[in-house]
Formats: C-alpha cells, sequence, structure tokens
C-alpha cells in the first residue's frame, strides 16, 4: 500500500510542478497584477487592433499611437487627427480626462477607427498589460497596442 501512494503521489506531484515551471517562464506574456503610473510612463504604443482585429488605414490615415509621458500625460494619433490629454489611473482601469483633439478630416476608414479609439480613451477602461502589449478593455471595444518604444 505505501508504494501505490508513493507512485500515485508522484504521478500527481511531477504534473503539477512542470505546470508551475511553464508558468513561471510564460510570465513575461501574462498581464501584470497592478498596473502603475510608473509602468505606463515614457512608453509609446501603436494600435494594433480593435476587437481582436487588426486595424485598417487608409491613405490619409496615421498609424494610431499612444504616448504616455512624464507625470501620466497622454498624447498621440488616434488615426487622422491628434489628441492630448492627462492620464489616470484608477482600480485596475484607465482614461485620459479632459481629451483635446485637432479637427481635421480623414477618410472613412480612419475617421472609424478615431471615434472609435477617443471613445475608448476617454472612458475608463480596464487596462492590462504586459511586456511588449497594453490591452484596453472598454464597454464597447478593446484595443490592443504593441510596445513601439521608449519617450524620452
Amino acid at each position: 500500500m505505501k508504494i501505490f501512494s508513493k507512485t500515485l503521489l508522484a504521478a500527481i506531484a511531477v504534473p503539477v510542478l512542470l505546470t508551475a515551471c511553464t508558468t513561471a517562464n510564460n510570465s513575461a506574456e501574462k498581464p501584470m497584477a497592478t498596473v502603475t503610473a510608473q509602468d505606463l510612463q515614457h512608453h509609446n504604443w501603436n494600435l494594433v487592433q480593435i476587437d481582436g482585429k487588426a486595424i485598417q488605414l487608409d491613405k490619409q490615415g496615421q498609424q494610431p499611437r499612444l504616448e504616455i509621458g512624464e507625470k501620466m500625460t497622454a498624447n498621440g494619433s488616434a488615426g487622422c487627427n491628434n489628441f492630448f490629454g492627462q492620464g489616470e489611473l484608477k482600480d485596475g482601469q484607465f482614461r485620459i480626462e479632459k481629451m483635446g483633439m485637432t479637427m481635421k478630416m480623414c477618410g472613412d476608414t480612419a475617421m472609424n477607427v478615431e471615434m472609435t479609439m477617443s471613445k475608448a480613451l476617454s472612458d475608463w477602461s480596464e487596462i492590462h498589460l504586459t511586456k511588449d502589449s497594453l490591452e484596453l478593455k472598454g464597454s464597447e471595444h478593446t484595443l490592443t497596442f504593441e510596445l513601439k518604444d521608449w519617450v524620452n
């Protein structure tokens, strides 16, 4: 009976230990537990997906991007127009308070991306951050950004 118990224990323990090791090695891809201002500041992200679908740019459109600078100042391009404001974090959520924006017209594709992005950024969205990406999950849309580079 003792041999059976030890064998059973080993059969259960080995997969659990292997899973724990695999999980530890993939920690860079998992979201951070709590995102802080220091995690966001001095970074620039390009918008790559809306609701899991790759964004489409037309000839007039710019690469939509989000830059968070010193003291959580936020700015970037929403696809057509540039925006600016004050980034805020609260209870695992992010928004840009009092977001201002330029007002030029672009093609339908760029304007659709812009409307979606600006609404998501100005409303509270759940924020998830990994080593290489930022995800904002709002009430209507999920925006996925890819880390582009450091901001000075």
